[in-house]
């Protein structure tokens, strides 16, 4: 389920995708990138932090398919045991890399090696059917020898939702944890608001490539 490769850059479509970059700002934090849709095959709810201290298969996920030798395993160190770690808001005053790299690659910024939704420097949301909500955390979990856990968690009231209702989410934040306690790779798995195996993480070991990279590794095979 894990390749240790850098993956494509495009969004994929019918799927929910997150991407996972090392901090510009800060080393001791991770960027995490949200898009995409898919479809519910389940009718439960997705919890606030408060509410979901424990791995459910209504909103949250692990991985499967795995084809790497780590097996699912996606924490090197400091892993987290039923732990909700606060995602905050990309924008902030000392956050001025992370939202120029991420700005400098939405539509019409210029850049087209990535590109990211234009809403992607928002606060992370989640909409599912008529509703929505602020993914205000991420729920991890290192299971051991099986799979390990990650899903996403809301603020304010639980979201509920129905089967083949439709959902989406967009955004980015910010999490306190070093991309050194990841594994690099992609990983892929399922949720009840997920159609199965429609969720995609790719965790990158590196910053998103500037512009200057690209140009220097273009120019090696001109």
């Amino acid at each position: 389920m894990m390749e240790r490769i850098l993956v494509s850059w495009e969004q994929s479509q019918a799927q929910l995708v997150i991407d996972v970059y090392p901090s510009q700002d800060n080393n001791n934090q991770t960027l995490w990138i949200f898009s995409g849709s898919s479809t519910t095959r389940g009718a439960v709810n997705i919890r606030t932090a408060s509410g979901g201290t424990t791995f459910l298969l209504q909103d949250s996920w692990d991985w499967i398919n795995s084809s790497s030798a780590n097996s699912g395993q996606m924490f090197i160190a400091n892993s987290p045991s039923n732990a909700n770690l606060s995602l905050s808001p990309l924008f902030s005053s000392s956050n001025t890399d992370d939202i120029a790299s991420v700005r400098a690659r939405i539509p019409g910024g210029g850049r087209t090696n990535i590109t990211f939704a234009a809403s992607a420097t928002n606060t992370p949301t989640i909409t599912i059917g008529s509703g929505n909500r602020t993914i205000s955390h991420l729920f991890m979990d290192d299971d051991n020898n099986n799979p390990d856990d990650l899903g996403i968690r809301v603020s304010g009231s639980a979201l509920s939702y129905s089967t083949g209702d439709s959902s989406a989410w967009v955004g980015s934040g910010l999490v306190n944890k070093p991309i050194s306690d990841f594994f690099a790779g992609t990983y892929k798995g399922g949720s009840l608001f997920s159609s199965l195996n429609d969720i995609q993480i790719r965790v990158n070991s590196t910053i998103i490539p500037e512009p200057e990279e690209y140009a220097f590794v273009f120019g090696l095979f001109a």
